[in-house]
């Protein structure tokens, strides 16, 4: 079998105003849909991140990817996995998933690892789980993964969207938003994005959220670096109880150093609130100096720049040596993304918690993958037995994803200048705010 053709399509789909500690989203999220076709008519698929950057560094390697076996190619292409460093250069802390070029190698391998992997697994009927080392479980859990928001559904002019959950920016609004997800989906966790209102507020609303949801749905918090020391550890020490219980602390200061502060002065306490994370830890090379410090307990992967599905495994192999719990990080994004996280978190046996997921905040509109969105029930993603991801592409909405891509004046993920642009033009990314 080989590759006969690669075709790189940019799309943008309607995004929420959704805030987070770097700052506003867009009303368009930007997404690449990678196909490889076989000399057979087989085709596989993959979803990554979009923009002028991904899409071009996708091209640059169609001379190697034409004509070669799916079954060999990533192995020639695994010096883009290799050696790729460490530290806080190459972190997702200052920089927006996705627009680090640090990580950009290892996003475009994960890219055609996936779709060879969703081609090799059409062409023998097997789902990708299966082939990736067998699945440890049929149905992924994910968690609600509730924002502070403006008004605003997403979209621009003629192409804007319904708000289904309406403005949150207040802590009974934000477990308004929660419990309307949870009726729809199901969830049985919590994972609620902070760094955005003042501490005081944040506090209260996890508060809120346990005392609405029981002290059975874990919770947890991201503020994404947006505090000091002192104030991820008063935090810490305010939500003790509500952080129990399979709950978690999220990148709450930035740098290995801070969050291995932050955990020491909250074990004096005798509060074993884990920390995780999803931006000090991006790279192997980052994990020596995580277990020497004590750093982080808990890594959120994610396939898309760790450089694919099978590093996520050897990333849960070491895990699980060391102790350390595994999850998965999400990013806006649709359907065979979506099939691609529950894949390999299937054939991952050691996923410790819910992954998140940004999916519910994404409508039917803008879903390319036939037959509309991939369902969420009881919390969870079912995987069946169809071929590869499961999944295959309407290339009918594909084509309203790339006519929409064309018309709106994105090219890159800024929310800063969409800070400045919508809330305050004077606003500027700032660690620590708190």
């Amino acid at each position: 079998m080989k590759i006969v053709d690669m075709r790189i399509h940019s799309i943008a789909i309607a995004d929420p105003p959704l805030r987070s500690s770097y700052g506003l989203h867009a009303p368009y999220a930007l997404r690449t849909i990678l196909e490889l076709e076989s000399d057979d008519g087989i085709i596989g698929i993959s979803e990554t991140y979009g923009g002028q950057a991904p899409a071009e560094a996708l091209r640059q390697l169609q001379p190697q990817v034409i004509g070669a076996d799916p079954y060999r190619l990533t192995g020639y292409l695994s010096s883009l996995v290799e050696g790729r460093g460490a530290g806080s250069e190459r972190s997702q802390t200052y920089l927006v998933p996705g627009e680090n070029p640090l990580d950009a190698t290892t996003r475009t391998y994960a890219a055609i690892e996936v779709g060879c992997l969703d081609l090799i697994g059409k062409s023998v009927g097997q789902p990708v789980c299966d082939l990736i080392g067998g699945r440890v479980r049929d149905q992924v859990p994910f968690s609600a993964y509730p924002f502070y928001k403006h008004a605003g559904g997403g979209g621009e002019g003629d192409d804007t969207r319904e708000d289904e959950y309406g403005e949150a920016l207040t802590p009974e609004a934000l477990v308004e938003q929660v419990k309307q997800m949870v009726a729809k989906y199901g969830f049985g966790s919590i994972k609620f994005k902070g760094g955005v209102l003042e501490p005081e507020i944040e506090i209260e609303t996890i508060k809120l959220l346990r005392q609405e949801l029981g002290p059975d749905v874990p919770l947890r918090i991201d503020p994404n670096s947006a505090w000091t020391v002192e104030t991820s550890v008063r935090v810490g020490k305010a939500l003790a109880e509500e952080l129990s219980g399979g709950g978690y602390l999220e990148d709450p200061v930035a740098g290995l150093e801070n969050m291995a502060e932050v955990r020491r002065r909250l074990v004096a306490e005798e509060i074993l609130t884990p920390l995780a994370t999803n931006v000090a830890v991006t790279s192997f090379g980052d994990i020596p100096r995580s277990i020497e410090l004590d750093a982080v307990q808990i890594i959120l992967c994610d396939h898309h720049y760790w450089g694919g599905m099978r590093q996520v495994q050897h990333l849960a192999n070491l895990c699980k040596v060391f102790g350390i719990g595994l999850s998965m990080h999400s990013n806006s994004h649709l359907g065979v993304s979506l099939m691609g996280m529950a894949h390999v978190a299937a054939a991952t046996a050691h996923l410790t918690y819910a992954c998140d997921t940004h999916y519910p905040w994404q409508s039917e509109k803008d879903e390319v993958v036939q037959g509309g969105r991939v369902s969420i029930v009881n919390g969870c993603v079912q995987i069946g037995d169809k071929p590869g991801l499961g999944v295959e592409l309407d290339y009918d909405q594909l084509a309203r994803g790339r006519e929409r891509y064309e018309k709106c004046p994105y090219r890159k993920r800024d929310d800063e200048s969409e800070m400045r642009k919508h809330i305050d033009p004077n606003w500027t990314r700032t660690l620590p705010r708190w």
